[in-house]
């Protein structure tokens, strides 16, 4: 790994520890050079599925996306941020545990919304109003109850 700082070639791992529940492993560097000390993350490296959106159009899955709804929708919230990646993490998981090739922007939209249904009811009603496009307050009631009774089940 090269330096960061001097962009040496050698530099020395310090400690190891797994993390995001085994998915990551986080090594603390120490540059051979000039000394500095600096954090790696190591994650394996898999194949992604191409997203199938509603008009048809495949795009790459982009994890950074995922982030960006889950924290628009979690914006003023009591939710950590380690919360918040872990629930980026699970939706990862889940869309690489379907092993497909392409998977449909709607199953992809299910899992954000179960993330964000356990993370915080206030969040999942946001991200479900602009996801399922409500065309009225019945709907909005609908996800509203569901994040409620929901949350009384768990």
């Amino acid at each position: 790994m090269h330096c960061p700082f001097c962009a040496h070639e050698d530099t020395r791992v310090i400690d190891s520890r797994v993390v995001d529940e085994g998915a990551v492993v986080r090594r603390r560097r120490a540059c051979e050079s000039c000394g500095k000390r600096f954090t790696t993350l190591e994650r394996a490296a898999l194949r992604l599925p191409l997203v199938v959106k509603k008009d048809g159009t495949r795009q790459a899955f982009d994890v950074s996306k995922i982030h960006r709804g889950m924290q628009k929708a979690l914006e003023k919230r009591p939710v950590s941020a380690e919360q918040l990646e872990a629930g980026v993490s699970a939706v990862l998981r889940a869309v690489q545990e379907l092993g497909e090739s392409e998977v449909p922007a709607s199953i992809i939209g299910d899992f954000v919304m179960e993330q964000l249904r356990r993370l915080d009811g206030v969040a999942y009603v946001r991200f479900a109003s602009v996801y399922r496009e409500f065309k009225d307050v019945d709907e909005f009631l609908a996800a509203v109850k569901t994040a409620v009774g929901k949350k009384e089940r768990s």
